[in-house]
């Protein structure tokens, strides 16, 4: 069990769950675990909660149920310029922001809205696949707002991975081990061997990383075993893993990253 979870959903993703912050909180705080972070989706997700949602997360307490909660955003990137579906004057108010690619919302030259459900998300043209996806994310990174990425091992959106490393340290950006991704017969298909290779070139830069939950409700939240599995099998050094550093580590690191 991940001992810090920052990657999780409420009700107000608009799927998956109907529990709410607080039930997370609670679930958290069963677990003994020590630190919770509440990212729902943003606006361009269907049926996720709309701008003024993270724009009150501001005034929300940042202790619940005894445990400490951080309050961020998953923000959709949206095309290959980076752009995200919320302003720049709420992600500042965050306590954070994952950054991410979905199906649902993201439109380039290559892919389109309805692509996922067509399963045509991979062109026959990986040359301008992975160039296109690898800039969305490239740009999406050069936003002080963004943390984090998320999952940037969708086999949909294929991408050049020592180019995404590269810019996560330039721009000093964690990127995700998501569970999801890892699941086996997952939507975003055999995600393994792209995440070894972010893995190992994240090592040799000595780049923070992130284990994920990416629960859609309470049950779920600081359960990731594929993905301690794999940073396990990897020998990934333990204090470069966000989710074992102390909580004011955590905080200070995604501060210092603002």
């Amino acid at each position: 069990m991940l001992p810090i979870d920052i990657h999780t959903h409420t009700v107000a993703s608009g799927h998956g769950t109907t529990d709410t912050i607080a039930d997370l909180a609670k679930s958290a705080y069963k677990k003994g675990m020590t630190l919770l972070g509440v990212s729902d989706h943003g606006p361009a997700t269907p049926g996720a909660c709309r701008e003024s949602y993270f724009r009150s997360l501001k005034s929300a307490p940042h202790s619940r149920a005894g445990i400490s909660v951080l309050y961020g955003a998953e923000a959709n990137i949206l095309n290959e310029d980076g752009a995200l579906d919320l302003p720049d004057s709420i992600l500042e108010n965050l306590d954070f922001c994952i950054a991410s690619i979905h199906p649902q919302s993201f439109r380039s030259p290559v892919y389109h809205r309805c692509s996922f459900w067509d399963r045509k998300q991979v062109t026959e043209d990986l040359d301008a696949a992975r160039f296109y996806n690898t800039q969305a994310y490239v740009r999406a990174m050069e936003n002080p707002y963004v943390n984090i990425i998320g999952h940037p091992d969708d086999q949909h959106y294929p991408l050049d991975c020592r180019q995404l490393v590269d810019a996560a340290a330039k721009n000093h950006i964690i990127l995700e081990v998501n569970e999801v991704s890892l699941s086996p017969n997952g939507y975003r298909g055999d995600t393994l061997d792209t995440m070894r290779t972010i893995l190992k070139l994240c090592a040799a830069q000595n780049l923070p990383i992130l284990l994920s939950s990416d629960s859609h409700g309470a049950a779920g939240v600081g359960e990731a075993p594929l993905a301690e599995a794999l940073v396990s099998e990897l020998g990934y050094p333990r204090d470069l893993i966000v989710n074992y550093m102390p909580v004011e580590k955590v905080c200070n690191l995604l501060l210092d990253f603002l």
